[in-house]
């Protein structure tokens, strides 16, 4: 009886000892339920976990991963329809539509989201892993129903000053899934975003009626328009170049021109595989491809082919330049050891005199002549502006 009266003490004082919020949870277990702190929110909500030795540890929740979709839109009869669509639910109402089809956005989408996206639109794997690596030429392969367009993006980068570690050119990737009902895109990099190229087509019905191929057209035509731009921007910069190079005061660094050459290296990758894809997009044994569209990736092709020549002619005159450039080097060098040896020259003369008249003989011819020394000084001052007179006349000096 005394024990079980003690313990009750010791029970009531460590009651007194706790603190008030210690009160409250230990009420609130008593009475089967869970009190939440005034500020909680699901938001700033943390798991609480008891480490070995009993101390609570607070760990922050996982935080969801970052969906690559950009948009997800549903197409009939050429215009978009209301509503915000799961990339699953939009296929199947498309296809529920004999003129139905979806445009699926991506940029820079993972492995895991990309498997499940192939997995409700049916892509091979081979095309799912080229699209998430991002490490491919321009090329068209076909699977099945499904078409493959790959492209590289490029847009000109602005610089006040050309120097020997400029970017001039960024590259991107953009590849294109073309289904019966539906394209997904997948953008790689911020050289060419595609948003603007969706609102522009949003306002033609008429091309947006020939389905998914008209969304591929309209996405070419925009890598191919900034492969124009970036040309005749480039173009703006050798103009710079080769006035520096060919300048009477020549200042123009070799490491510049090479910059400038390894860039136009990387803008060639882009634009020159592009041709056998779209030759093939063109050509009227391609029965996938709309008639209609096939004109408009005509026009895309003479748009291609104009970068195409533009890019050969700058990488010659590119060619020319740095040639130019080693030659005026090689000039410059040459003046100035012509410089050095005329030079040479006038100091031989004083050396020569001065050395034969410093050795130590006792019969020397002038050693005895009052007037010797200023008459040697006289003959060797002489000499040496001829010499000089007559180099600057050669353009020696």
């Amino acid at each position: 009886m005394t024990d079980r009266i003690k313990r009750g003490r010791n029970t009531s004082t460590a009651d007194q000892r706790t603190s008030p919020p210690d009160q409250d949870r230990a009420r609130s277990a008593v009475a089967g339920r869970a009190l939440r702190p005034r500020d909680w929110s699901p938001v700033r909500a943390v798991t609480r976990r008891l480490s070995p030795d009993g101390t609570r540890t607070v760990t922050a929740p996982a935080e969801s991963p970052r969906s690559a979709v950009v948009d997800c839109a549903v197409y009939v009869d050429g215009r978009r329809q209301p509503g915000e669509w799961n990339f699953a639910e939009a296929l199947a109402a498309a296809r529920r539509e004999e003129s139905g089809f979806v445009w699926l956005g991506l940029h820079e989408p993972e492995l895991a989201e990309m498997t499940e996206i192939a997995e409700s639109y049916g892509l091979h794997e081979l095309a799912v892993e080229d699209a998430v690596k991002a490490q491919q030429r321009p090329k068209l392969e076909r699977f099945g129903e499904v078409s493959f367009l790959v492209l590289r993006t490029a847009r000109y980068c602005e610089h006040t000053e050309l120097t020997e570690n400029s970017e001039v050119v960024e590259t991107g990737q953009v590849m294109l899934f073309i289904g019966p009902h539906f394209l997904i895109s997948v953008r790689h990099g911020d050289a060419s975003r595609l948003a603007p190229v969706r609102e522009e087509l949003e306002g033609r019905q008429d091309l947006l009626l020939h389905g998914p191929w008209a969304v591929a057209y309209a996405i070419t035509d925009r890598v191919v328009d900034l492969y124009l731009e970036v040309a005749d921007q480039l173009e703006d910069d050798m103009d710079v170049l080769e006035i520096e190079v060919f300048d009477r005061q020549a200042t123009g660094r070799i490491q510049r021109i090479y910059q400038l050459k390894r860039e136009l290296v990387e803008f060639k990758r882009a634009v020159m595989p592009l041709q056998r894809p779209l030759l093939a997009l063109t050509t009227q044994m391609n029965r996938e491809v709309p008639k209609e569209v096939r004109r408009y990736f005509r026009d895309v092709q003479d748009h291609l082919s104009r970068t195409v020549e533009q890019v050969n002619s700058y990488d010659d005159l590119l060619n020319s330049i740095l040639q130019a450039r080693l030659a005026q080097v090689t000039v410059d060098q040459n003046n100035d050891m012509r410089k050095i040896a005329a030079w040479a020259a006038i100091a031989a003369v004083w050396t020569a005199i001065a050395g034969i008249y410093g050795m130590n003989f006792e019969f020397m011819p002038e050693l005895k002549v009052a007037y010797g020394y200023p008459v040697v000084l006289a003959l060797m001052l002489t000499i040496s502006l001829a010499l000089y007179r007559w180099f600057r006349r050669n353009d020696w000096l």
